[in-house]
């Protein structure tokens, strides 16, 4: 059951506006933007509450008075907001309201698989335009023939990571290859990786012992900067086997300190990955995904579906998926997984 719990987030707006009102507030200017940032999205939740409450008091009032054509507008803006309010309740993680750091790696399938590890970039680049939220592309590397073998971007926003949480696992895709010369039908498969973009990452210690520093030169769109030097770092943690490359810098030192963080960033989404799944072992609640089996599969041929393993939601609209309309399977997700607790 996923509950809005306005006394609560009223009394604690309050607190934030007793914290920032103090004059030392700025002292810490970290802690100063976390807390800032806090009473933004409370408030603008609250704000939306109260609309709501306006919304439903009027159309209340004014069914059976004014036409219904002059109802819609408000109707239609109820409706949008009160699944905008749903969405913020089912954001309780550590990490959910911030942004997010995600990863395609294209898995099994060859060149189809390069393919559809790209195919899956554009996905979500263009979702994240729908929802107005700031991408940055750290780093692609090239298939060898067509497609990426992996890229990796950041997504600013509120709940980005909350969001793009839901996403993370393996990604199924069956169709009519075009890279088959006798154009039989191949699956293939691609792994999407989903950490938060932590700021504040200081906690998260690295031995130097556990890491291997590689410098590559970097491809792709730069400028002649990126194509004569050697800028691109690539680090691999040695314990986990997780791999960071950046090369969207213009300094190799540049790049290495953007790697360090996205890789305590997604050490800390490891550690996170790990509590969830006991959590969920503990309760006998929803997969969320980890490795394993694909997430959902997206098939172009003999017919066209997109269905998601975890909740049953299948979509016919497959290219309307692969142009960015995934909320659905993301809401569908989340409300599954709230209901399970976990």
């Amino acid at each position: 059951m996923v509950t809005f719990d306005v006394a609560s987030l009223t009394a604690r707006v309050a607190e934030l506006e007793e914290e920032l009102g103090k004059p030392d507030f700025w002292n810490d200017q970290q802690r100063a933007a976390k807390l800032s940032a806090e009473h933004t999205r409370s408030q603008r939740k609250l704000d939306r509450y109260e609309l709501l409450e306006n919304n439903f008091a009027f159309l209340k009032e004014s069914v059976g008075t004014f036409p219904d054509e002059e109802l819609l507008p408000v109707l239609h803006e109820t409706h949008q907001e009160l699944a905008q309010l749903q969405e913020d309740a089912l954001f309780s993680g550590e990490y959910d309201a911030g942004d997010a750091v995600v990863s395609i790696q294209a898995d099994a399938g060859g060149t189809d698989a390069q393919d559809w590890a790209e195919i899956l970039l554009r996905m979500y680049l263009r979702w994240a335009e729908r929802r107005g939220f700031p991408t940055e592309i750290l780093e692609t590397s090239p298939g060898e023939e067509y497609g990426i073998k992996s890229a990796t971007f950041t997504v600013k926003g509120e709940n980005a990571y909350g969001i793009l949480k839901a996403e993370r696992g393996k990604h199924r895709l069956v169709r009519l290859s075009p890279f088959d010369q006798a154009h039989r039908r191949h699956t293939s498969f691609a792994q999407v990786i989903v950490a938060p973009l932590l700021e504040d990452v200081a906690g998260i210690e690295i031995d130097d012992d556990d890491i291997r520093i590689d410098t590559f030169r970097s491809s792709g769109a730069g400028g002649q900067h990126v194509n004569k030097t050697d800028s691109a770092v690539r680090i691999t943690h040695i314990p986990s086997n997780i791999v960071v490359s950046v090369q969207n810098e213009r300094s190799q030192g540049a790049n290495k300190e953007t790697a360090l963080k996205i890789l305590r960033s997604r050490l800390a989404e490891k550690a996170e990955e790990e509590r969830e799944t006991e959590l969920a072992r503990e309760r006998g609640g929803v997969n969320m995904g980890f490795g394993g089996n694909a997430i959902r599969s997206y098939v172009l041929h003999p017919y066209q579906q997109v269905k998601d393993a975890r909740t049953g939601m299948e979509v016919g609209n497959a290219q309307g998926v692969l142009d960015g309309d995934i909320d659905g399977f993301i809401r569908a997700f989340l409300l599954q997984a709230a209901g399970n607790g976990s």
